[in-house]
């Protein structure tokens, strides 16, 4: 039986303010994408999550990103490798920190927002990124995009890079994301979400805005906990994947 990691990014909620419903997505992904404080969540909330996660026997892994609330993590940050690279440590230990205390570990690294769009072809943040978790723990993948400079860069270093796909976005026809500024850039029904889902675990592939039909290889594909009707699309990922014989679990 085919087996593919489903992952959410979870975590996102801030002081009085809840966004998703982790719990749920709890009963349908197998990674959790934590938020480490800088693009979301404050410690209560990232210790919850973890305890949450492991309670649940969800993976954990470090969601790092741009030191920037105001903006979700979803902006272009200017800054030099050496502090993007100190910022990425700091957030993986506090996360390392926070797991521990309830008895989990961090076991990959995936980038957010805008840090993981910009090191697709940024080489120098790129590099910083790779830098930052060989220097933790050289035994932590990193996720990321398909033909990315990280995982590029990733594997040039000796991690293992792990290639990602994305449940509830467009594609363009080049293989990236589609902006979130442009119409239609994120999916929001089911049952176009789990067919887009299904075509990537069963056939390799995805249809592109333009429709053209794009090779693709995902060892993980995310599905946001923090998009309108996520628990909904999670599950509706899930049940279609089962019923083509495609089982949920981890890429570790």
């Amino acid at each position: 039986m085919t087996t593919i990691d489903l992952n959410s990014d979870v975590g996102e909620s801030f002081g009085r303010w809840t966004l998703g419903d982790d719990a749920a997505m709890f009963g349908s992904v197998s990674s959790a994408n934590v938020a480490c404080g800088f693009h979301a969540g404050d410690p209560t909330i990232i210790r919850r999550t973890c305890r949450k996660a492991a309670a649940a026997g969800v993976v954990i892994g470090a969601h790092v990103g741009y030191r920037d609330l105001a903006g979700f993590g979803r902006r272009f940050l200017d800054v030099s490798p050496v502090e993007l690279a100190d910022d990425v440590v700091y957030q993986i230990g506090a996360l390392q920190a926070l797991a521990a205390a309830e008895g989990a570990r961090v076991q990959y690294v995936k980038p957010h927002g805008g840090l993981y769009n910009a090191i697709v072809s940024h080489t120098a943040q790129a590099q910083a990124v790779v830098d930052a978790v060989k220097s933790v723990d050289p035994g932590l993948p990193i996720l990321g995009l398909p033909g990315s400079e990280v995982l590029r860069l990733a594997e040039q270093a000796g991690l293992r890079a792990v290639t990602e796909a994305f449940a509830d976005r467009a594609y363009n026809p080049d293989g990236t994301l589609v902006s979130r500024s442009q119409p239609a850039a994120v999916l929001h029904d089911p049952v176009e979400v789990a067919e887009h889902v299904l075509r990537m675990a069963t056939e390799g592939s995805v249809r592109a805005v333009d429709g053209s039909i794009l090779k693709i290889h995902a060892e993980s594909i995310c599905v946001h906990g923090d998009s309108p009707g996520a628990v909904a699309m999670a599950a509706a990922v899930k049940s279609v994947l089962g019923d083509a014989g495609v089982s949920i679990g981890s890429f570790l």
